[in-house]
């Protein structure tokens, strides 16, 4: 089909014939359902999350009849046995884990996408990016059962090595302190890493690839490195992007259920070492919920599911307001 007979097939009005606003829209059907179709979408969508909340929080409410918001949140207590339930251990693992992923997967996942954007010969560009994109392609669970049966097992050879160099550093040893057992929070945290690197080096990599061929050229051109058109022009250009990217696989991280509940421990215990058995509120909830028997303990696990949505939502409203803000400021640079 030719470009001529594409154009062909679209009705061309005067702009007196067209109508001034979607209100008017009847008058071409196809444009009205489709426009009230795009609206059910998005309304619906919101409408689910919504109810979502409501269904969740309104299970909870046993737990939060006993225990209320503030003492469930501050309680490092979690005893089935006395029906005593807390959150706090479970959120400081989250909250750590997740930190953890964040600090070793942004740099790595920022040197992917400037190897595949700048760096890399355009024949083997494609291949690595299949590659990356294939890892966020691989079930949680794998990534699970690679990391209890192939990787702590190696990790805790490295242990007594991490132990006596960074265990031995004043103020931040105690992070690093702890028998060899392979698995704990800092594995869990290396391993949310690599889950959360596709997604994020592939959003980095595509914002990359917009940036006009002139900056780049202009830069080089003056005699600039690779690593100072990377961090002097490219980033600055695709700053609100990144971050964006970044917080969604912050996201993800948080929310990482199966992964997470085979490497950490599972430990009800709150630790200071990285090395520490752990547990977070998706681990949690995947470890205990067919072992709940009363309806308080029922209860106490949902209301860590609705805490856990919250801690999502302030971290997406955190992103928007983070990127909103450089938005304005970029705004007033120019």
């Amino acid at each position: 089909m030719s470009e001529s007979d594409v154009v062909s097939g679209i009705e061309i009005r005067p702009m007196s014939e067209r109508p001034k606003s979607v209100g008017r829209s009847w008058h071409l059907p196809a444009d009205f359902f489709f426009h009230k179709a795009a609206v059910f979408a998005a309304f619906l969508v919101a409408g689910v999350l919504f109810a979502t909340i409501i269904a969740i929080a309104f299970d909870s409410r046993t737990s939060i009849h006993a225990f209320g918001i503030w003492k469930f949140l501050k309680s490092s207590e979690w005893n089935p046995v006395t029906q005593t339930f807390g959150a706090f251990p479970f959120i400081i693992g989250t909250l750590v884990s997740s930190a953890i992923a964040m600090v070793l997967g942004v740099p790595i996942s920022f040197g992917v996408a400037v190897f595949i954007a700048e760096i890399a010969p355009v024949w083997i560009k494609r291949p690595v990016a299949a590659a990356i994109e294939l890892l966020a392609a691989i079930p949680s669970i794998v990534y699970g059962l690679w990391g209890l049966l192939i990787f702590a097992p190696v990790f805790a050879r490295a242990e007594p090595w991490i132990n006596d160099k960074l265990g031995a550093i004043p103020g931040i040893g105690l992070l690093f302190q702890g028998p060899p057992m392979g698995i704990g929070m800092l594995t869990a945290g290396i391993v949310l890493a690599i889950m959360v690197l596709p997604y994020m080096s592939s959003i980095m990599r595509d914002v990359f690839l917009v940036v006009p061929s002139s900056l780049r050229e202009s830069a080089y051109a003056m005699g600039a490195t690779t690593w100072e058109v990377a961090w002097n022009i490219i980033l600055p250009y695709t700053r609100t992007a990144v971050i964006g990217g970044i917080f969604l696989g912050l996201g993800r991280a948080l929310g990482e259920t199966m992964a997470v509940t085979f490497v950490i421990g599972n430990s009800n215990t709150l630790s200071s070492s990285f090395l520490m058995p752990g547990a977070t509120i998706p681990s949690v909830l995947a470890n205990e919920f067919t072992e709940a028997t009363t309806k308080l303990y029922v209860s106490s696990l949902i209301y860590l599911g609705l805490i856990l949505i919250a801690v999502t939502l302030i971290v997406r409203f955190l992103a928007v307001l983070l990127i909103r803000r450089l938005g304005r400021r970029e705004g007033a640079a120019a």
